[in-house]
């Protein structure tokens, strides 16, 4: 099957989107489809207009023009993709809660009658009224668009804006051979390390993670709490601040961004993964950190809850005085920590990436049928 990935953002930005979108366009050739990549993200070099470079063997076409910062958007892009939307079987849109690029191929997609696939990577929360009210997703749900989302509580919300049609699940995949470690002995050791990967944005709430963190320090001091933390954004001199405020440069490391080999390494000699996120739509750096086989405390109601389970294999707190409690709970008790990461290890999540592509594969089958019928 010949498929375009049609996405505001791809690499060489790095985000949650860009990543899963490289990765799945991979692992679709390696099942012997054809796959290009349509983005607004410039290229490494400047790569605008239309270019067309290769990346990892996949075909990525440029349509980016000149804007400040980088933004990923193009009013224009539907012209140049209309003359290529044809040689495709199906075309796979990734939407985030601002996707204009995404919005515009949809449209063209819809108006071409080319059997279309579009995956929510985001949770709508304040946007949900405003798209509902706008109507077009529902429109093209209606016409056999094949809606999906990341997880079940990024569905949530799709659902009830189309009204009908079926929205599955096609989660963020993992390739669980490469992040599965070996267990770690047990020491005595008196330090207990945290970490989390995020980028530095309000809605990640790196603030209130440290605010935790230095709750969790308090509440446990016969432990040496420590906390890494990798990535970063606009808001990162607003956590240095925030880490001079509460004293915390001692037992605080801003790590910055790193490699995938990078993190496993990292991972591997860590206690637990925290994300304090309250609308994260699925959450691939924990379920990274899951298959290493950290415990994960993350808050309840979000797409974490696909792979971790409250009590078993992690916590899910509905406050963040709960993950305080939870958190400490967990630096105090290395029993309670092994027991954890011994169910991550023995179980190995569902979203492996042969899984992932078998669900996607339908979903683009879903969407053929679906057009066939309409034709």
């Amino acid at each position: 099957m010949r498929i375009a990935m049609l996405t505001d953002c791809y690499l060489p930005r790095l985000g949650g989107i860009e990543v899963q979108v490289h990765d799945l366009s991979q692992r679709l050739v390696a099942r012997g489809h054809e796959v290009e990549v349509f983005t607004a993200t410039p290229g490494a070099e400047g790569q605008r207009w239309g270019a067309v470079e290769t990346v990892d063997g996949i075909p990525v076409h440029r349509l980016a023009i000149p804007l400040p910062t980088g933004l990923p958007v193009n009013p224009l892009a539907p012209l140049t993709l209309r003359k290529h939307l044809r040689r495709f079987d199906a075309v796979h849109v990734h939407m985030g809660v601002v996707s204009p690029f995404a919005v515009d191929c949809a449209a063209l997609a819809h108006r071409m009658r080319v059997p279309a696939v579009m995956t929510w990577h985001c949770v709508l929360d304040r946007a949900e009224p405003v798209v509902n009210r706008i109507g077009v997703v529902r429109r093209w749900a209606q016409s056999g668009m094949a809606m999906n989302a990341v997880s079940a509580m990024a569905a949530e919300p799709v659902c009830r804006i189309v009204d009908g049609p079926v929205v599955n699940v096609l989660p963020n995949g993992i390739d669980t051979a490469q992040w599965r470690c070996p267990p770690r002995p047990l020491l005595d050791d008196p330090q207990t390390r945290f970490v989390t990967a995020m980028r530095f944005a309000p809605r990640k709430r790196p603030i209130q993670l440290l605010e935790m963190m230095s709750r969790v320090r308090a509440a446990a001091p016969k432990v040496d709490v420590r906390l890494e933390i990798f990535g970063d954004g606009p808001k990162r001199a607003e956590v240095e601040r925030a880490i001079e405020r509460l004293g915390a440069s001692g037992w605080v490391t801003l790590a910055g961004r790193v490699s995938r080999e990078q993190l496993l390494a990292r991972y591997a000699v860590s206690d637990v993964y925290v994300s304090p996120a309250e609308l994260e739509s699925f959450g691939i750096a924990a379920l990274e950190a899951r298959t290493v086989g950290l415990p994960v405390v993350a808050r309840q109601g979000t797409g974490i809850s696909e792979f971790i389970t409250d009590e078993v294999n992690g916590y899910l707190a509905p406050s963040d005085d709960e993950m305080v409690r939870d958190l400490t709970k967990l630096a105090i008790h290395q029993s309670l920590r092994a027991r954890m990461a011994a169910y991550n290890r023995a179980n190995p999540p569902a979203q492996d990436w042969d899984n992932v592509v078998a669900l996607a594969e339908s979903e683009y089958a879903r969407a053929v049928a679906a057009r066939s019928v309409t034709a």
